[in-house]
């Protein structure tokens, strides 16, 4: 039987996601339902560029990314005029990152082996910079320790580097205790918080770090192209990031040839020319999630995926992914022949995912109906027990 809005309040929005009634989408760690108002903006966009040209520049699309950043400021309790909009994660991190001084002693970065790869690559990369990684092994089960992370900074660390929710099993690491050590031991910190924000409530102010960066892909439903940077005050009082571009400049179209003078507002993290299309579409998802309330999503999907839980350890399924309050927003379930069972689920339009060493990983949110959780597991069951 359907969940009514009487039981749970937030479905009242699912109307907004036309995509719902002709799928089960458990994918929104990876990737959030459209919204309607994505394809309205993206509209509105085309016909901007069509009727308006080059006008549309001073009209609407400079201020954009400035809009579309103070969004996402609200929804992590963060100053206006502290979040500059970008591609992806790994370009965000990388414009922080290039505004460290990795002066030996103090040229360490601290990070997980479960931070998602993309950073990991990047922060790889640092090391042929003479940037030395001190990189957290994982214990059993893939869990990362904050007792750990917190006992590898000392004053040789320039940059402690995680993730607030790890990818691969949900695990959500307090940030409190690792800011609060880096602060103490002079060294920066750049928390990777895609798999949290959204779902799990972010307050940067609260945790006093220096930058944080996420997307909008999955808990937001903003679709691609929509990464983000937070930076704090202090951070962009102090910094000065060497990967930039004109239109971090503080007179962008003075066309000044340098030497550059960074921006001491809002676009003092921008590079180059910036996607409009993406941010445009990422307005809607984030206009939602800020409605409702990030820690109300939380409530929400605490229960649910506490419902999964107990429907896997009736159908004898372990799972991999927490089972207190420091479970993310996925479920993530070692099931015998992984991979083909999620296949076999995304032809039938199921909308979930595989991660090696893992397994599948399954995330309800805010539109989901409780009617929806069981029939996933019960498909899931039985698409295991038919490869058996």
């Amino acid at each position: 039987m359907s969940t009514g809005l009487a039981a749970d309040p937030l479905l009242a929005w699912r109307d907004e996601f036309p995509g719902l009634d002709r799928m089960l989408h458990f994918i929104s760690h990876s990737l959030g339902a459209m919204p309607r108002g994505a394809e309205r903006a993206l509209e509105h966009y085309a016909r901007t560029w069509r009727e308006r040209g080059i006008r549309a520049w001073e009209e609407e699309w400079f201020d954009l990314p400035v809009r579309t950043g103070d969004m996402l400021a609200g929804i992590l309790n963060a100053p206006h005029g502290s979040v500059s909009m970008h591609e992806n994660v790994t370009t965000a991190q990388a414009i922080a990152l290039s505004a460290i001084e990795f002066t030996p002693p103090r040229n360490r970065l601290v990070c997980s082996a479960e931070d998602f790869p993309s950073v990991l690559y990047l922060y790889e990369g640092l090391a042929r910079r003479g940037v030395e990684l001190v990189r957290m092994p994982a214990h059993d089960g893939r869990t990362i320790r904050e007792q750990d992370l917190v006992a590898s900074i000392d004053e040789r660390t320039a940059v402690v580097a995680i993730s607030h929710v790890l990818f691969r099993t949900s695990q959500v690491l307090d940030l409190a205790p690792i800011a609060a050590r880096a602060r103490e031991a002079g060294a920066r910190t750049l928390i990777d918080a895609y798999q949290a924000v959204g779902t799990v409530p972010v307050d940067v102010t609260a945790l006093g770090i220096d930058f944080l960066t996420g997307g909008s892909v999955k808990w937001l439903c903003g679709g691609p192209g929509a990464g983000y940077l937070y930076a704090s005050p202090r951070a962009r009082a102090e910094l000065r990031p060497a990967f930039t571009g004109w239109f971090g400049h503080a007179a962008p179209f003075e066309f000044d040839s340098g030497p550059m003078r960074w921006d001491d507002g809002p676009r003092r993290f921008w590079t180059g020319t910036t996607g409009i299309p993406s941010f445009a579409a990422a307005s809607a998802g984030h206009a939602i999630v800020a409605e409702i309330g990030v820690p109300r999503i939380r409530a929400k999907s605490l229960r649910q995926t506490e419902r999964m839980i107990r429907w896997a350890d009736e159908f004898g399924f372990r799972v991999v992914s927490p089972r207190n309050e420091v479970r993310g927003g996925t479920v993530v379930l070692d099931v015998p022949k992984a991979e083909a069972v999620t296949r076999a689920l995304l032809a039938a339009d199921v909308l979930l995912d595989f991660r090696p060493g893992v397994g599948v990983r399954l995330a309800p949110h805010f539109y989901t109906r409780d009617d929806e959780v069981d029939r996933v597991m019960a498909m899931v069951r039985d698409e295991a027990k038919a490869r058996a």
